[in-house]
């Protein structure tokens, strides 16, 4: 059982919309956390699903990026499909698009062509979120993909955090779109908590020279693109062989502290990893870059001290962050860049050089 304790009130960065962000210290995206702890609360939210539709056939769709992991891990524990919106190119496919109008990054967009395939052959859309405020993004994809699919398709929503007002949650009563989550919220105190915060945290600019220590890089495989529509027995047997095929390259240690870094909407097999190395014997924590522009500050009850500005693995125009590094004995990096950019995975190095780290493990899709 969860409650509000979990949530972290932090600071937008130069963000007029929402000026607050709501932070879970469990979730294993901005604060690194122990893998056991983020799954036990993504499986908690799974079994909610699995009592209300355990004889229906679900499709899952997580929120990027946030979300990507708790979707997966939800899937999981269904077995059923999934796939997660993205803001990445991704070649050759045709997309729903939609918009997210708090976010830094507005666009959102779902591959269309593996809805088409799938529809017909689901009960029910559940789309999974780590926390939803208005229901407004929500509303706008439902709205969508009944105009496109017809009125016949259930929806549902899970989210770990839910902080709807009664408004909002009764427009969605009124559509027929159920509501689950683990923990309710209130946001009306939120954009108070986060403006009495001075934001004088560390903050270190984007060091984009050369790596400034020598890593080792795997090769990311087998790999199952969780933007495209796919099964969940197939993607957890993608992580296991992953898993193994890293650990046999690194020297696990027992008592030995590991950090395992996914970066932005490449979250699932970041945890699984972590997860692993833990039942090897080693202390493993499990975080991931993000786009998220965040303020941080020195006051103890702050949920984050210390910001590296990073340049995207992704996209090389793109600005990207990793919150609260430390030094680890072993830091391993998972990145699925199509088209890995050298000065971002760089910036990422370079970053837990500062921190003391010179033992980094690279593990690409190319």
């Amino acid at each position: 059982m969860y409650d509000d304790s979990i949530v972290k009130i932090a600071k937008r960065d130069n963000n007029n919309k929402r000026k607050y962000l709501v932070i879970n210290e469990k979730q294993g995206k901005h604060i690194p956390v122990k893998a056991a702890e983020a799954l036990e609360m993504f499986w908690e939210l799974a079994d909610i699903l699995k009592k209300e539709y355990g004889s229906e056939r679900l499709l899952l769709i997580g929120f990027a990026e946030t979300a990507t992991a708790i979707g997966e891990a939800a899937a999981i524990r269904l077995n059923s499909y999934y796939m997660h919106t993205t803001r990445e190119d991704i070649d050759g496919v045709e997309y729903l698009f939609f918009t997210e109008s708090h976010s830094h990054a507005t666009e959102q967009r779902l591959v269309k062509n593996d809805v088409d395939a799938v529809i017909g052959e689901v009960d029910r859309v559940v789309f999974v979120e780590d926390e939803v405020t208005t229901g407004n993004t929500i509303m706008s994809i439902v709205r969508l993909m009944r105009k496109t699919y017809g009125s016949e398709i259930q929806f549902s929503v899970a989210s770990i955090l839910n902080g709807m007002d009664e408004t909002a949650r009764a427009a969605f009563d009124a559509d027929g779109i159920r509501l689950h989550y683990l923990v309710k919220t209130d946001h009306s105190g939120y954009t108070e908590i986060a403006e009495k915060y001075a934001g004088d945290g560390m903050y270190m600019e984007a060091m984009t020279g050369e790596a400034e220590v020598k890593y080792k890089k795997l090769c990311l495989s087998p790999y199952i693109n969780a933007r495209r529509i796919h099964k969940s027995a197939d993607y957890i047997e993608m992580c296991e062989k992953l898993c193994h095929n890293v650990m046999s390259q690194i020297n696990v240690k027992k008592g030995g502290r590991y950090l395992v870094l996914g970066t932005e909407e490449f979250m699932f097999p970041a945890l699984w990893l972590a997860k692993c190395i833990d039942e090897n014997g080693g202390q493993a924590l499990c975080h991931a870059t993000t786009r998220s522009p965040i303020k941080v500050s020195s006051e103890s009850d702050y949920p984050l001290k210390k910001r590296f500005e990073l340049v995207s693995v992704y996209d090389e125009g793109r600005r990207t962050f990793v919150y609260d590094l430390e030094k680890y004995d072993t830091t391993v990096i998972l990145t699925d860049a199509v088209r890995l950019s050298k000065t971002g995975l760089n910036s990422i190095i370079n970053a837990l050089s500062r921190c003391g780290n010179s033992d980094i493990v690279v593990v690409t899709n190319k």
